[in-house]
């Protein structure tokens, strides 16, 4: 096979395109599986806000509220 120097060119160039091209798609697969990982640990994240805030909730009743005695809503969780 006898390559004329134009077509060396144009495969050499063909060949680092489609590096290139392989390059940002594996880049991109694994941007993506880290955002899913980010995204799960946001989900754990605002659940336990979540449950947080409940629980402040309840501590501001407790602490505000005056027709009921501290120690029996006390009791009463335990």
């Amino acid at each position: 096979m006898d390559f004329s120097p134009f077509s060396m060119v144009v495969a050499i160039v063909a060949i680092s395109v489609g590096a290139g091209v392989l390059n940002n798609y594996f880049k991109m697969k694994q941007m993506t599986r880290g955002n899913a990982d980010q995204d799960r640990e946001m989900a754990d994240v605002k659940a336990e806000v979540a449950k947080l805030q409940d629980r402040v909730r309840v501590l501001e009743r407790l602490a505000v509220d005056e027709d009921r005695s501290l120690s029996a809503e006390i009791a009463k969780l335990r």
